[in-house]
Parts: C-alpha cells; sequence; structure tokens
C-alpha cells in the first residue's frame, strides 16, 4: 500500500509581511508515493501561492495549518532543506545563472542532496540518456544554466533537473507554459520518464490542460480564490476542458455570500 508521501491540513498562507495578504484559506490534500495530482483553477486562484508555500519560498507565509512531507512537519523547514528530503518545484520563469554550467549546476545539487560523492563516468552517461529522453543536444551541458536558452529550452532544462534529481515529489507549476505543440510533447515524455523509474509524486499545477494529455492523472483538485472547490479523479480534467471554470468560481461567491 502507497504511502503517503505529502500531507496538507488546513493551510493558510499569503505574502509574507503584507497586510491582509492572505491568499489561501484552510487547504487540504494528500498525496501518496507514486500518485499524479493535478491543481487546476482560473488565474489568480492561488495555484502558484500553494506550490511556492510546500516549497518554503520566503517570500510566502504559513498563517496556520501544517504541511507533513514523508511523515515529517516541514511546516517551518526551508526550502533547502526541504529540497534535501526529496522535495522538486519548477518555476514558471526558471532564473538564468551566468557562469554556471547546467552539468555542474547539477553535479552540485545532487552532492549536496546526497551528500555522497559523485562518480562522474556513471553522472555522465545517465546525464546524456536524460538529455536524449529530452531531444537536447549534448552541447548543453556546457551552456551556462538557462542563458540565452529559449522558453522552451528553460523548461526542458528543468525536467533534466527533475530527471536527475530524482525527488520524491515534483511540483511542476506551469511547466507547459508558452510551450509550442512539440516543446509539450517532449516535456511530457520527460515527466512520463520520472513517473516510470523514478515513481515519485507528482502535483502539476495548470490552467491549461495540454500537458496532461499524455499523462495518467490520479486525482484532479479545483482553486478558486485561495479555497479548494473540488476535488475528483482525472475525468474531473475533461469536465474543466468542457465547461471551464466558471461554475465553481459561481459556488465560491454564493459560499461566501451565505456566510
Amino acid at each position: 500500500m502507497a504511502k503517503t508521501i505529502l500531507d496538507v491540513k488546513k493551510l493558510s498562507a499569503g505574502i509574507a509581511d503584507a497586510e491582509d495578504a492572505q491568499i489561501l484559506h484552510e487547504v487540504s490534500l494528500k498525496v501518496k508515493d507514486g500518485e499524479t495530482h493535478v491543481l487546476m483553477g482560473p488565474n489568480g486562484a492561488g495555484k502558484s501561492t500553494l506550490a511556492h508555500t510546500l516549497m518554503g519560498n520566503p517570500a510566502y507565509e504559513v498563517l496556520s495549518g501544517k504541511i507533513t512531507f514523508a511523515g515529517e512537519d516541514i511546516t517551518d523547514y526551508s526550502a533547502d532543506k526541504r529540497a534535501k528530503l526529496g522535495m522538486f518545484l519548477s518555476f514558471q520563469n526558471p532564473l538564468e545563472v551566468p557562469g554556471l554550467s547546467m552539468e555542474t549546476f547539477l553535479r552540485n545539487a545532487i552532492r549536496e542532496k546526497t551528500g555522497q560523492p559523485l562518480k562522474i563516468f556513471s553522472f555522465k552517461k545517465e546525464l546524456e540518456a536524460a538529455m536524449e529522453v529530452l531531444q537536447m543536444d549534448a552541447s548543453y551541458a556546457a551552456r551556462d544554466l538557462n542563458v540565452g536558452f529559449s522558453g522552451g529550452e528553460k523548461k526542458k532544462a528543468e525536467i533534466l533537473q527533475l530527471l536527475m534529481m530524482k525527488p520524491k515529489l515534483a511540483i511542476l507549476d506551469e511547466t507547459d507554459s508558452g510551450l509550442d505543440v512539440d516543446a509539450v510533447r517532449t516535456v511530457s515524455e520527460g515527466i512520463r520518464e520520472y513517473q516510470k523509474n523514478q515513481q515519485g509524486a507528482l502535483l502539476i499545477v495548470t490552467h491549461s490542460t495540454r500537458i496532461l494529455d499524455a499523462l495518467h492523472v490520479d486525482y484532479t483538485h479545483i482553486l478558486v480564490k485561495g479555497h479548494l472547490m473540488k476535488t475528483g479523479d482525472g475525468s474531473l480534467v475533461e469536465e474543466v476542458n468542457r465547461h471551464g471554470f466558471e461554475k465553481y468560481i459561481e459556488e465560491e461567491v454564493k459560499k461566501w455570500e451565505t456566510r
């Protein structure tokens, strides 16, 4: 039986050091090993806030509630400590790091996470295989991280990090944003590779559904104005495709009008 890897209980959060900045309202969800969860909602729903709060981004603060990861209360943990435990977050806009090659970044990140020396030959072989999956030219390993990369190349670089870092939980924030059809297909192949080989859990944050076409989805969550309005299986994605988020927005408005 799969164990719960992430347990979020009544999480309220907002922008740090700001008045009246609450964005999330008592959000609760559980993710088990190997499961793929999708978090959907209209723009401004709080999806990215949840992703960054789970990862410990200091720009956001927990106002109440609890985050448990792999059985450990991480509510007050820093982002780097969460990463060492096996959490991974992709960003909507990956940072450029001049002077640091992608290969060196990955070597350092893996050493930092595992605390063990790397076997360079094995690392290079694994890196080449992962880059092949993502249809990335081998020369990208020597290029400065994300510097001069197109939007699609940056997203591929993030999925490359996912494949190499092998986290227990990967949170993918709008990974398909700005990608053309071919890039979405390639990135989806990388995510499938992670699902197949690592069998880690996934929380995919999106307001689109293109990247989900090739993935098996276990649970779908609808977030509206910081409130988790509905949880269902993968078929909920199709419902959103057909009808959008309008009825969930109306339900959220009615709920607050009756309070």
